[in-house]
């Protein structure tokens, strides 16, 4: 068992465009976080809809680790994904679902990095977060997502 929090929310209107951090958004279940591109269809790879394309979510141990090991200085928001967690094990929750605040998430697959990554940021970032780029997830139950909530598992997922 684990009990993580929410540290950071990141969303942008449109594909390419910069990610901008807010203190809270609105999950709709089955479409992703309302205002965001992908939520919005509006992404680089959001057609066709695609349930692993809702929401996704990276550790900030990871994104810390990535700037340590590899000397590359990396905002969390430069993942380019949603949700920066802390203290939660990401990778562990392919296939299970787990609540972040009073929201309801389904972990889908991981979310290694990719070439398009790279090409909106610098080089190295891929390289730098093999293995650690986070999950893609699915809004099982929507709510609204809040800086500081309380990221655990459901019981018996």
């Amino acid at each position: 068992m684990f009990e993580g929090k929410l540290e950071s929310i990141f969303m942008a209107s449109q594909a390419k465009e910069p990610m901008h951090d807010v203190d809270s958004a609105q999950a709709i279940a089955g479409k992703g976080l309302a205002a965001d591109r992908y939520g919005e269809l509006g992404g680089t790879f959001a057609k066709p809809k695609s349930p692993d394309r809702e929401v996704t979510l990276i550790e900030a141990e990871a994104v810390e680790a990535a700037s340590r090991e590899y000397q590359l200085p990396l905002g969390c928001h430069e993942t380019r994904r949603n949700l920066v967690t802390r203290g939660v094990p990401l990778n562990h929750l392919v296939g299970q679902e787990f609540f972040v605040g009073s929201v309801r998430l389904r972990g889908i697959r991981l979310c290694e990095p990719c070439q398009h990554l790279e090409e909106l940021t610098r080089p190295g970032v891929r390289k730098s977060l093999v293995h650690r780029g986070g999950l893609r997830a699915q809004v099982v139950e929507g709510g609204i997502l809040k800086v500081g909530d309380t990221v655990r598992p459901v019981p018996g997922s």
